[in-house]
């Protein structure tokens, strides 16, 4: 099973076979900052109850990768085969989220947890959903199958299979903000 998530993770990136070389390359010559995270992750789940050292070793392996590349992953939540993180940086996944397979997620996009109302809880994502940069997804909400979630989205609602989410409207109001905002500026 793990050797089946990982070839999934690495497919996505235009690999279709491991290999000591394509390891070395993907950690070392060429950095591949989302499937290095993803093959250490894949690697901490597979040992949280087979073995103790192996799992504290990818663990803290883990957790140092969390800060080198800003993606807040917790090792517990489940995230289907073929995942991909296109940039790296400001990404946080709760703990208890839900991925499906085939995903794709973007820099500065959260998946989180609504604390209170009927809405309480985390987000189940579905198959084959793309998450634009920036975007939010929270409470305990659905996002289906097929779904485009686009830049500065913020999703706090179900949403059905094959839908594309787009961001609000900019508003402008006819004011100027900016001495409020500009201090000690050089004229």
């Amino acid at each position: 099973m793990l050797k089946e998530y990982l070839l999934s993770d690495y497919k996505r990136c235009g690999i279709h076979k491991i290999s000591l070389g394509v390891l070395f390359s993907t950690f070392y010559i060429q950095p591949n900052p989302g499937l290095k995270f993803m093959t250490i992750f894949r690697l901490t789940q597979h040992y949280r109850r087979r073995n103790r050292m192996l799992f504290y070793f990818f663990f803290l392996w883990l957790r140092r990768l969390k800060f080198k590349y800003g993606f807040d992953i917790s090792y517990r939540t489940q995230i289907g085969k073929g995942f991909y993180i296109g940039h790296f940086g400001n990404i946080v996944i709760h703990g208890d989220a839900v991925i499906g397979e085939n995903c794709n997620i973007s820099q500065g996009m959260t998946i989180g947890v609504s604390n209170y109302g009927e809405k309480k809880g985390v987000p189940t994502i579905g198959n084959y959903v793309f998450i634009g940069p920036n975007a939010g997804i929270f409470g305990n909400i659905t996002v289906g199958n097929n779904v485009t979630i686009g830049a500065n989205s913020v999703v706090t609602e179900n949403v059905a299979d094959g839908m594309t989410i787009l961001p609000s409207k900019m508003i402008a109001i006819q004011k100027d903000l900016s001495p409020y905002y500009i201090q000690n500026s050089l004229s």
